[in-house]
């Protein structure tokens, strides 16, 4: 107490004392923008302040507000209030450090207490209008410094795993937990309150930034759009958000993997049940576009290489010779009419890469026309298409499906009636046992041991019979439900083929061609992804198989004549 007299009085003149002023720089913080009022942070403000008035020779030369910044998830070094505070000291820009609370400085037990300790070493005081100075004179008092810091950390790490969980538990019931609206939707008030009794905001469909959104799904999934080729077509069509802003790459890439377009709030680990009210497409389109966007990055030959330009084929066109895959080339020059004028023409063909670059490793021909390729593999598409819809209703489907699932669920009973009897007929020899040790059984000792062997070594067939009886019902329902899925595909694919653009016949072809490959002369042999054989023993009647048959080996003799 008498150092700091000594140290506030530099002397008396004329009866009067001199009082030393020391220089006080205020920190407040808070950890969210919500915790802001007008852009301030009045209540740290005032408090400090007030407890500067009351010290004697106290006077704020500086204050620091960090507004939103976590005093547990960031650093000091990366907090440009706590930098220019520690530049200041070295400068000795000022005597005391004051904060609300110690916890304003930050909630780190691996770092803050260090940096306490550092503004101390710097002849800093470090006072907390609420605790009073943080001094480092003894042992006990480190100790209590780490202590009020790690006790701080702890409790920033509680606070985070509450508010974790009741995020995810508001995500579970299927609330908009905040921040930005995802594209095709509005936060809006809909009277829901929250525990301050506060009108909090949920998700609504906005109606026109919605019909964008499924122009997106449409183009992406149909006709093999990227992300970059749709947003250069909204700006062709002069397509922009509601707010006048265009769609962009990011948007288009994260709209096509978020589930909230089916109606599934995720954040995290935690999603909701299917909320019908914010569903905009079905989920076969949104899962298809997920399929899309994953066989693209891993280059699957589903999904074309392209679908611009002309051509039907890419990617999955091959030379028949060497196996090397053909390159679409485009070529053109200049010719004048007898009016005088120049035109242009341009010619299309495939191209095999190694007779092209790298002679000697193929004897085939060089190029092949776009068009007359095209147009004979669509011949033979067209046949296997035709057929399809020459497939029995779904519903007859469905039945025979239906049939052979029952018919497996009818023999997993059976053993499993069987396998109950049996064991019920060995309980019975076990409870023999006891008679025969008394000598009221009917058999002996080795005739009862011999009985209990067989019964048991026919209980081990009967439930491994049993259990492979299960996985076949198992996997009939699951094949059932894939030839569903298969022939509701095949059938669209047969429908839609004929009246729509070629990007959308683009992507049926690279669904339904797995490869191409031609010879000299235009001789195909075209692999499809389809096994036919299967097709026609599942759906075609034998006298549609023969005529088939027929037809497709007229398209294959045409293929072979043509050039």
């Amino acid at each position: 107490m008498a150092e700091q007299m000594i140290q506030n009085i530099s002397g008396v003149i004329g009866g009067e004392a001199r009082v030393h002023v020391r220089r006080v720089v205020c920190l407040y913080r808070v950890s969210s923008v919500g915790q802001v009022e007008k852009d301030d942070i009045p209540m740290q403000k005032q408090s400090c302040r007030e407890f500067v008035q009351r010290q004697t020779g106290w006077e704020i030369v500086k204050e620091f507000a960090e507004k939103g910044v976590s005093g547990f998830k960031k650093s000091a070094k990366d907090r440009d209030a706590i930098q220019e505070i520690q530049k200041l000291a070295l400068q000795g820009g000022f005597d005391i450090l004051l904060v609300f609370m110690f916890d304003r400085l930050g909630r780190r037990d691996d770092e803050t207490p260090f940096v306490v300790e550092w503004f101390v070493k710097q002849n800093i005081e470090v006072w907390s209008a609420m605790e009073g100075q943080q001094r480092f004179d003894n042992h006990v008092d480190k100790l209590l410094n780490y202590i009020r810091y790690w006790q701080a950390s702890g409790e920033s790490i509680k606070t985070s795993m509450r508010v974790k969980t009741r995020i995810e538990q508001l995500t579970q019931e299927g609330h908009f937990t905040g921040g930005r609206a995802p594209f095709g939707y509005r936060a809006e008030k809909t009277g829901r309150m929250n525990k301050k009794n506060q009108d909090v905001r949920d998700l609504v469909i906005d109606p026109e930034d919605a019909e964008i959104v499924k122009l997106i799904f449409q183009k992406y999934v149909y006709e093999g759009y990227g992300a970059l080729r749709l947003c250069r077509y909204f700006r062709e069509q002069g397509i922009r958000r509601k707010d006048g802003g265009e769609v962009t790459v990011g948007m288009i890439n994260r709209a096509v993997k978020n589930s909230i377009y089916i109606g599934v709030i995720h954040r995290g680990d935690s999603k909701s049940e299917v909320l019908p009210d914010l569903k905009i497409i079905d989920e076969e389109l949104f899962f298809r576009a997920l399929e899309i966007a994953g066989e693209r990055k891993v280059q699957k030959r589903e999904v074309p290489l392209t679908t611009r330009g002309r051509s039907l084929l890419v990617g999955n066109v091959y030379c028949g010779c060497c196996g090397a895959r053909l390159m679409l080339a485009t070529s053109g020059h200049k010719y004048q009419k007898k009016d005088g004028t120049v035109s242009t023409s341009t010619c299309s063909s495939y191209k095999c890469y190694n007779r092209t670059f790298a002679p000697g490793k193929c004897d085939g021909q060089t190029s092949f026309s776009v068009e007359k390729l095209d147009n004979l593999v669509e011949q033979i598409i067209r046949i296997q298409l035709s057929q399809i819809q020459k497939a029995p209703p779904q519903t007859l489907l469905a039945k025979q499906r239906s049939r052979e699932v029952d018919l497996a669920k009818m023999k997993a009973k059976r053993l499993h009636d069987d396998y109950e009897q049996k064991q019920r007929a060995y309980q019975d020899l076990r409870a023999e046992t006891l008679k025969v040790i008394q000598g009221n059984s009917r058999f002996s000792a080795d005739l009862l041991n011999s009985l209990m062997d067989e019964t048991a070594a026919q209980l081990k067939e009967l439930e491994s019979q049993m259990q492979a009886a299960e996985l076949e019902v198992r996997e009939t329902v699951s094949s059932a439900e894939q030839v569903q899925k298969e022939y509701t595909q095949l059938m669209n694919w047969a429908e839609l083929y004929d009246n729509c653009s070629l990007e959308a016949k683009k992507m049926i072809v690279a669904q339904f061609v797995k490869a191409v490959r031609v010879k000299r002369g235009y001789e195909l042999d075209i692999e499809f992804n389809v096994s036919f054989e299967e097709f026609q023993a599942l759906y075609l009647e034998p006298e549609e198989k023969g005529r088939k048959r027929k037809r497709a080996g007229e398209i294959l003799a045409l293929a072979e004549c043509a050039g």
